[in-house]
């Protein structure tokens, strides 16, 4: 059962997460086994309440790309908040400028050339694949924020996707938030000096286009 509400439940429109993921891999590039993690933080602000809860998720490949992973980061995240009928406004984070111009820009190119490009193959095109039907029927804005610069719920995520990738962990879906525990304990030691982002505010919320359907035959290639 989802933690968050049905989409009936808000007559203004549909309810809104804001998502922040990050993803890692150790030895991306080199020859051998290059293990990876893909995790996020949800954040989700109770409409009558304004409480703030958070739900995290994580997963991990025992070979893969910081690259895959931040796709990875897409796809666990959306499939974990959807059930059926509930869609959402998501403002979606990650320092991954291949995830954001990718999502926000380049896919609508290949779907509208049949998912290829001008000048060759994409690369990790079932993964491209899966992220855009997973996202399809939600209302996405999607945003870049710089790496490992202190921003707390990006260092939050790539503490759970580097774990993740050390220790080939699962969530198996979203679970109930250790951020307030992790922030304090980092705090502690003198880091995290910058406050968490704050929720994205309703009114400033502007979605990308949807993406157009696609084929079934595109969709195995």
């Amino acid at each position: 059962m989802s933690p968050f509400p049905d989409s009936a439940e808000h007559a203004d429109g549909l309810p809104m997460l804001a998502i922040y993921a990050d993803e890692s891999c150790l030895g991306n590039g080199r020859e051998g086994s290059n293990p990876g993690g893909a995790a996020g933080v949800i954040e989700y602000v109770h409409t009558e309440t304004g409480n703030l809860t958070r739900w995290d998720y994580w997963a991990s490949e025992p070979g893969t790309t910081n690259n895959r992973m931040a796709l990875r980061s897409v796809i666990d995240a959306f499939r974990g908040i959807s059930r059926k009928g509930v869609r959402f406004r998501v403002t979606f984070t990650s320092d991954s400028q291949y995830l954001v111009k990718g999502m926000s820009e380049w896919v609508f190119g290949w779907m509208s050339r049949g998912w290829r490009k001008k000048d060759g193959p994409i690369l990790n095109l079932e993964l491209w694949q899966e992220a855009v039907e997973a996202v399809r029927g939600h209302q996405v804005n999607w945003q870049w924020v710089r790496g490992h610069e202190g921003h707390p719920q990006n260092e939050y995520a790539n503490d759970l996707a580097v774990r993740a990738a050390k220790e080939q962990l699962n969530s198996d879906g979203i679970v109930s938030s250790k951020f307030d525990e992790w922030l304090a304990a980092e705090r502690k030691r003198g880091r995290m000096a910058m406050a968490p982002q704050s929720f994205p505010e309703t009114e400033r919320f502007k979605a990308l286009r949807p993406y157009p359907a696609a084929p079934r035959q595109n969709l195995i290639i």
